[in-house]
């Protein structure tokens, strides 16, 4: 997220403009190319891109570790295997297999099963579809629930976007690209060109500059062809881009105070159309029930894992954990919060002004408990840890009122009225309580206006499955988008979408035999607290690549050392 106001064109100088109107030149005339290219065509190009993201692997997660103060085996430094290469592989195999489809006259969600949820509403089961993701990704499921009134036949009619109608050509689009996840921008310039049927710019954020030689070779086979182009630069260089003739749509990733100073006002205002994921307030929705010691253990860490994952600078880490007052397991639940935050490794809190960030906690919660050497705090209380979003590891927790249904509409209320913004809300609730709660939990999860909802699971699960969607909840407006405006990832090319649910274990194995959701994962490896994170992390993601049965089965076994 890059904050720097936008400048006027003429504030840069003729040698950084040229190669800019140059890449802008040679894309507006590889979109006529790129609108002709039939689906067949598109899959085998993002086969080689393929190709391509598994040789930059290794130097991707290794620099991008180390871009973030982590050396290369790191505990934390798996992390960076996940949202990067991972990410970027399963995206192309998944948008591969869309095109495929397409290609062969099928809708992408030929085979896929659907349903319904409350309100109306039609429900695509977007994953596990793959064999390989029902053993890596034990017990973890995604699903798209579409806007009321859409039927299972129109969902199947109209999937495939801009790449079933490929005649629709929508021009060139800017991606200003996020500084935080080094997936983010990769797969925004897949969405550009396989959605929305745009070649595109990527301009990448400052914090990401040693990257760019590793998203050139990714991207080799689009920049040869002419789709994309990738450019460095600071705030004056996006200003000068979104302003161009040449770019008729931007899409940022970024913070809400660069989303304004891009749309801009009065005759500044933005021309061209923008799309935006800007983050917000995520909630932690802890409903009270009976729970062992080793529940609260797991999940105080699950917790952890939502706010300190990249050091807090996420724009989907849970920032506030909404807690029945009325739970009398509530102070041993804290208890075990306080001691994962302690004994999860010691990380630099990297991103440009996180520092200031923290200091300016320590003012306004005076009373904050802090861990780390003064590196992450948990607060009690509200205030503008409801309004804020900090981007730091700062938690904040909030008691409410109420049991069982009582506190979950308390909790949903306060979620949907209190705290700023719509990307993603976690739910966490033990199996007992949740057959209990009935129909009606399924019915509170349509009250939540959350454009990802977790269950058991974080809603970043949601960002890492790349047949799921990610965007705020739908109604953002340009005066008006506290999370943002449309939707990115959605590799089954799926319209009118409202939201996606992830679902996942109250327990790792060997515990979820005990009831509830099975899975044969221990703790998983992006939890912060797992002690073979990295190389469980690494080993993902070259089986994703690389498919090879025998170092899986070795990896497999690391996780149970976590």
């Amino acid at each position: 997220m890059t904050t720097t106001s936008p400048a006027t064109p003429h504030e840069l100088s003729p040698g950084t403009r040229a190669p800019l109107d140059a890449a802008l030149t040679r894309l507006r005339a590889g979109a006529a190319e790129w609108t002709a290219l039939p689906a067949a065509d598109r899959r085998d190009l993002l086969r080689r891109v393929r190709v391509a993201v598994a040789d930059a692997a290794d130097d991707w997660a290794r620099i991008a570790a180390a871009s973030k103060g982590l050396s290369a085996r790191h505990p934390l430094a798996g992390e960076e295997w996940l949202a990067g290469p991972y990410a970027a592989i399963v995206a192309l195999d998944a948008y591969a297999d869309t095109l495929d489809a397409l290609a062969r006259g099928r809708s992408p969600l030929s085979g896929i099963r659907t349903g319904t949820a409350p309100g109306g509403r039609t429900v695509v089961h977007t994953s596990p579809l793959r064999f390989s993701d029902r053993i890596l990704l034990s017990g973890y499921t995604t699903e798209v629930w579409l806007q009321p009134g859409i039927t299972s036949h129109e969902a199947r009619d109209a999937a495939g976007l801009g790449s079933r109608h490929p005649l629709r050509s929508t021009g060139v689009g800017l991606v200003l690209g996020a500084g935080n996840v080094t997936s983010i921008p990769f797969l925004d310039v897949l969405y550009e060109l396989l959605a929305e049927g745009r070649v595109a710019l990527l301009k990448v954020n400052p914090t990401q500059d040693a990257l760019v030689p590793v998203f050139e070779r990714a991207f080799a086979p689009l920049i040869e062809a002419g789709f994309t182009a990738v450019a460095s630069g600071g705030g004056d260089v996006g200003a000068y881009l979104t302003r161009h003739p040449e770019v008729d749509h931007v899409h940022i990733t970024g913070s809400e105070t660069t989303f304004r100073a891009i749309v801009g006002s009065g005759e500044d205002r933005l021309r061209v159309p923008i799309t935006a994921e800007l983050g917000g307030v995520s909630p932690i929705i802890v409903v009270p029930g009976r729970w062992s010691k080793a529940d609260l253990r797991f999940q105080a860490e699950h917790v952890a894992t939502m706010r300190l994952h990249n050091s807090g600078h996420n724009c989907i880490a849970g920032q506030v954990v909404l807690l029945s007052r009325d739970w009398d397991q509530r102070e041993d639940f804290e208890r075990e919060l306080r001691r994962a935050f302690a004994r999860t490794p010691k990380r630099p809190v990297w991103y440009p002004n996180a520092t200031s960030r923290l200091e300016h906690v320590r003012e306004a919660y005076p009373d904050a408990e802090w861990f780390a050497g003064g590196t992450r705090a948990i607060t009690a209380g509200g205030g503008e840890i409801e309004s804020t979003e900090y981007f730091a590891p700062v938690l904040g927790v909030i008691d409410l009122p109420g049991t069982d249904s009582a506190f979950v509409d308390a909790a949903i209320d306060h979620a949907n009225e209190r705290l700023t913004g719509t990307l993603g809300a976690n739910v966490l609730v033990d199996p007992v309580t949740l057959r209990e709660l009935g129909e009606g939990f399924e019915a509170s999860l349509a009250r939540l206006r959350y454009g990802t909802v977790a269950v058991n699971a974080w809603t970043a699960f949601g960002f890492l499955t790349p047949t799921a969607t990610w965007g705020a909840f739908p109604g953002g407006t340009a005066d008006d988008a506290p999370s943002g405006i449309g939707i990115v990832h959605n590799a089954l090319l799926l319209d009118g979408v409202e939201r996606t649910v992830v679902r996942g274990p109250f327990r790792p194995f060997p515990r979820s035999l005990t009831g509830g959701r099975f899975s044969v994962l221990p703790k998983p490896p992006w939890f912060v607290t797992s002690r073979t994170g990295r190389a469980v992390s690494e080993g993902f993601a070259r089986f994703r690549i690389d498919g090879r049965i025998g170092p899986l089965v070795a990896t497999l076994l690391r996780a149970f050392g976590a």
